[in-house]
């Protein structure tokens, strides 16, 4: 029987474990992946098809690490595989991508296949003899999975009995797509969306030339076409179709998690080339990691903003192989925060080295490049924004404040025990956010898509300094809890300018009425994050650049 109500399986490796296998990636920085190798494959874009294939062989055997034990893997979990993804995008995110494609594809049969496909095509890629590629996106469609074309067709014999279907439509920026050995595409049944197993050669299936892109050269992107495609009837994914958007929507959480963690890696390689670069610069006098204006502005805010992400992927990993949660909403803002922040980290970066950040030598402008998909794949910022903020706003209306109100007493809770996180700073947020919810709510606000962003980036920054400062108060190292103060003063100057904007932003709210809530922000609580800003900031510096007072 199909496992079609079931999450990705729970659990994980143990830690001496999971961290071999990221020793394992390390280790093929220095030969297989090596930077003079990156670099060329990135200049002739070129899709590494040996290398990728030697990864998956026997003496390395990464994608073990994502299949179920029962069908030879490893049984790694959410925390593993965002370590390991994690680590190889701080190679390369092109390589980094082909790999995840793999795992993308093999998903909806890891949580929607009867017990034989599991088998049959899950043991296959644990042999490490099938490339897979996820084929959802379409032409037209792009992320809106309700605007599904793809059409499959039921086909029954003289007798009546359904023997398969038969496929049209096409599919479009499938990462490994021309190279799949197999993909999982997900077509309109007379049930529903419903996925499907379509093997290279398949008559009417085919894998065209690879797109010629902006970044992520490494990786392949190709367009699918399937003209009257006969899939066998053991080829639909589960044995009742019509579950596709259900089997989709149940790893959302997973999948966009595991895009944060490629964006956070590529994002601290762009920060440790710009670091080294800095020691040894000198300019005017004296090294640029001793400038204390080079280092606050284009060093220390996006190390701050990717220890942030760190922790909540961190968080939101574990209690994913923990807890029978689905988890979209938090998935959607790893995903929004950690790519808009390596974004911002790479465009820092290629600042900090100059004339030479601009060159492809130095790597940094490739990270570039190549971090600029992930706030478009696997769904743009954009629509995590609308996700993040129609969600959260029902779940804050539901709760009557609740939810956030629970955020910000535990903030309290972790204050009154270590009172250096920034969790006062935080729970004045949380505070000031359920607020603005409620106000955009009660004036209708909640109509305007502008008006949801808004309340998006609220949302994120408050859920993931929540993430930060309990991981500060944790360790309660210098660093980490300047680190964590650092966020909340970011966190209080997002929350207090989004919620004017959400109180004097259109006129179709009533001067007095938005006078009125603005008063009542008390948005004077969150000016005390500035206290010691500076300090912070340098402190930070400090350790970053092994700078002596």
């Amino acid at each position: 029987m199909a496992d079609t109500g079931s999450l990705r399986p729970q659990g994980g490796l143990d830690e001496e474990t999971r961290q071999m296998v990221v020793d394992t990636v390390r280790q093929l920085s220095k030969k297989l992946l090596n930077q003079k190798t990156i670099l060329k494959w990135d200049r002739d874009e070129t899709f590494p098809e040996a290398a990728v294939w030697e990864m998956l062989g026997p003496e390395i055997g990464l994608q073990l690490l994502f299949i179920p034990e029962a069908y030879g893997g490893m049984g790694g979990g959410a925390l593993d595989c965002c370590e390991v993804i994690r680590e190889m995008s701080k190679i390369c995110l092109g390589v980094g991508t082909a790999f995840f494609a793999i795992q993308l594809g093999s998903d909806p049969i890891i949580v929607g296949g009867t017990e034989a496909q599991k088998k049959k095509w899950l043991g296959a890629v644990a042999k490490g003899n099938s490339l897979v590629a996820y084929a959802v996106t379409e032409p037209e469609a792009g992320s809106n999975l309700a605007s599904l074309k793809t059409k499959a067709e039921p086909i029954h014999d003289d007798s009546g009995n359904l023997t398969g279907y038969r496929i049209n439509g096409s599919k479009q920026f499938i990462s490994t797509g021309g190279y799949a050995d197999f993909v999982t595409v997900l077509a309109h049944t007379p049930e529903g969306p419903t996925f499907f197993v379509v093997e290279k050669g398949t008559k009417g299936f085919e894998q065209h030339k690879g797109e010629a892109k902006h970044g992520i050269r490494a990786s392949n992107t190709s367009p699918l076409t399937f003209s009257d495609v006969f899939v066998p009837l053991e080829n639909m994914v589960g044995d009742t179709p019509g579950k596709g958007l259900k089997q989709a929507n149940k790893v959302f959480g997973y999948t966009r998690l595991m895009v944060g963690a490629m964006a956070l890696g590529a994002g601290e390689a762009a920060l440790d080339i710009a670091v080294p670069y800095a020691k040894e610069r000198v300019q005017f006098g004296g090294p640029l990691s001793e400038k204390k204006g080079y280092t606050n502005k284009l060093i220390v805010p996006n190390w701050v903003n990717l220890q942030a992400a760190a922790a909540y992927i961190d968080a939101i990993a574990r209690k994913l192989d923990s807890e029978s949660e689905e988890l979209q909403v938090e998935g959607s803002i790893a995903k929004l925060f950690t790519t808009e922040s390596a974004n911002q980290a790479a465009e820092d970066a290629i600042q900090a080295l100059g004339g030479y950040g601009y060159i492809c030598e130095f790597g940094v402008e490739k990270i570039k490049r190549d971090v600029r998909i992930t706030s478009i794949y696997e769904g743009t910022s954009e629509i995590q924004q609308n996700i993040i903020s129609t969600f959260r706003w029902k779940k804050t209306r539901k709760t009557k404040g609740g939810f956030y109100e629970t955020i910000a007493q535990g903030l309290d809770e972790i204050h009154g025990n270590c009172d250096q996180a920034g969790c006062r700073i935080l729970a004045a947020c949380a505070r000031v956010l359920n607020q603005t919810i409620n106000f955009a709510h009660t004036n209708r606000l909640t109509r305007h898509q502008q008006a949801m962003f808004v309340l998006a980036d609220m949302i994120t920054h408050v859920e993931v300094g929540e993430s930060m400062a309990r991981l500060a108060a944790k360790q309660g190292d210098d660093i980490t809890l300047a680190a964590a103060r650092v966020f909340a003063n970011s966190c209080a100057r997002k929350v207090a300018e989004k919620s004017r904007l959400i109180g004097l932003g259109t006129n179709a709210v009533d001067e007095d009425t938005s006078n009125q809530f603005i008063q009542s922000l008390k948005v004077s609580v969150l000016e005390r994050s500035y206290r010691g800003l500076i300090d912070d900031m340098d402190r930070i510096a400090d350790r970053i650049f092994e700078r002596t007072s």
